[in-house]
């Protein structure tokens, strides 16, 4: 019996070692946190009409009250982005997560005050609430460009993207039921209080996957391999790189400077204003313009979240599948954000309807294609500069994130003049179609941007 040479001896044995697969695990845990972040979000949106009819606030305060949180979350990017590239997405991510749930928790003690200092008081929390979660996504981002190979990041961004309409799905009901049979003020201690506990989950189970026990070589350099930023946030030394000086002014001007980032950054503006609907106003819609219980109108918003929830995995599944199958990453990218956007707009034939069930409907489809098209962080993950990756995904989430200002206001005042929903849902409709044409007229190829350093 003849013996393998030494050489093939050893690579049979190297072949024996199979890839670890735990960056799967680690979007486990982004898309739990991300359901949380995004409860924590909606909770004021299930609880509003019962808070503000015993609080004494009308639908234009509603509105300002709604946008706190978008005014502080624009404002804490560029600071949020700067501070994950200078400290690490592990500890910011857990200090952000802790902050935006204890103050979470407060708001279910507003119910001490009433008219005009409720308002300041509650519009004062959802301020802190948004500046705490300005690094979320920008987190999220730093993170799947560390842990994914190329041809895996889309489906790990639509994963921990499509935790929004999770959160709805599982959250809204359980706060619904909490709102009707305990108070509004529980269902903010509940969510408070799951998030401070998910930040300690997060601080055990995430590491930087150059240095992180439960990942072998293998799987790194299959990351690596695939063109993920593996050390991006190990204490090696070359991350002390001129790069590390943080946020520098000319990189954020080179930023919007560049033709595909800024279609990019409109893009995110527009998809962001249809996320808004659903997460303040679309749960009022359901008791004020369609006469549900809070209690009804809690399971029923789970409904269009549960369609949303598959067109964001499917979003993703489609734009991997159409780059393993050779498209360009432009092809790949835009396909389901531009077929997601158009079939978003199908909201506005709820205009046209008093049937409920036909109104679930469309909001259905509608939801199902704004998740197909929410791949606005997988394209981020693509194309951000590898030495600001979180400065860019807050630039990113900053001009998306306008939208969570305007947005509520805006709908707050067409339904306060006109009575009704039925301009609101033209308006958002309007920046689904925005959104299709901003990918396909401006953005042009899609690729990761070099900066002049």
């Amino acid at each position: 019996m003849t013996s393998l040479p030494l050489n093939q001896t050893a690579s049979a044995a190297a072949e024996v070692v199979k890839k670890t697969n735990f960056r799967w695990w680690i979007v486990v845990m982004l898309f739990v946190v991300t359901s949380v972040n995004y409860a924590d979000r909606a909770v004021l949106a299930i609880t509003g009409p019962v808070l503000s009819k015993e609080l004494g606030i009308d639908a234009a305060q509603m509105g300002f009250i709604f946008s706190a949180f978008g005014w502080s979350y624009v404002l804490g990017q560029l600071p949020g982005g700067w501070l994950l590239d200078r400290f690490g997405t592990r500890v910011v991510y857990a200090l952000s997560i802790f902050v935006w749930s204890l103050v979470t928790v407060m708001q279910g003690f507003v119910g001490f005050f009433a008219g005009a200092t409720a308002v300041a008081v509650l519009f004062a929390l959802r301020f802190a609430v948004g500046f705490a979660e300005a690094p979320s996504f920008p987190g999220n981002s730093r993170t799947v460009a560390a842990w994914f190979p190329r041809h895996e990041r889309a489906t790990a961004a639509a994963i921990f993207n499509s935790a929004q309409y999770f959160a709805t799905v599982i959250f809204a009901p359980i706060m619904g039921w909490i709102t009707q049979s305990h108070g509004w003020p529980w269902a903010f201690g509940f969510m408070g209080g799951l998030g401070i506990v998910v930040s300690a989950i997060w601080l055990r189970v995430v590491r930087a996957p150059a240095i992180h026990p439960s990942v072998n070589d293998v799987e790194r350099a299959y990351i690596a391999e695939g063109g993920g930023l593996v050390n991006m946030d190990s204490p090696a030394p070359a991350a002390a790189t001129k790069s590390a000086d943080g946020a520098k002014w000319d990189y954020i001007r080179q930023m919007f400077s560049n033709r595909m980032m800024v279609g990019i950054f409109l893009g995110q503006f527009c998809i962001n204003a249809l996320t808004y609907f659903f997460i303040t106003w679309f749960p009022v819609y359901l008791v004020k313009e369609r006469g549900m219980s809070i209690l009804k109108a809690g399971f029923i918003a789970s409904v269009p979240a549960i369609c949303g929830f598959a067109g964001g995995i499917l979003g993703g599944l489609i734009s991997d599948w159409l780059l393993k199958r050779g498209y360009s990453l432009s092809v790949a990218r835009k396909t389901p954000i531009v077929l997601g956007m158009v079939l978003s707009m199908s909201m506005v034939a709820c205009n046209y309807t008093d049937q409920v069930p036909v109104v679930v409907f469309f909001m259905a489809l509608a939801f199902f294609g704004k998740g197909v098209g929410a791949l606005g962080w997988a394209v981020m993950s693509d194309c951000a500069p590898k030495q600001i990756t979180g400065l860019a995904g807050g630039v990113f989430n900053m001009c998306g994130n306008i939208s969570s200002i305007t947005t509520p206001i805006i709908i707050g005042y067409l339904v306060q003049t006109s009575g009704s929903f039925d301009s609101a849902l033209v308006f958002v409709a309007a920046n689904g179609l925005i959104a299709a044409i901003s990918y396909l007229v401006v953005v042009g190829e899609i690729k990761r941007m070099e900066l002049k350093i």
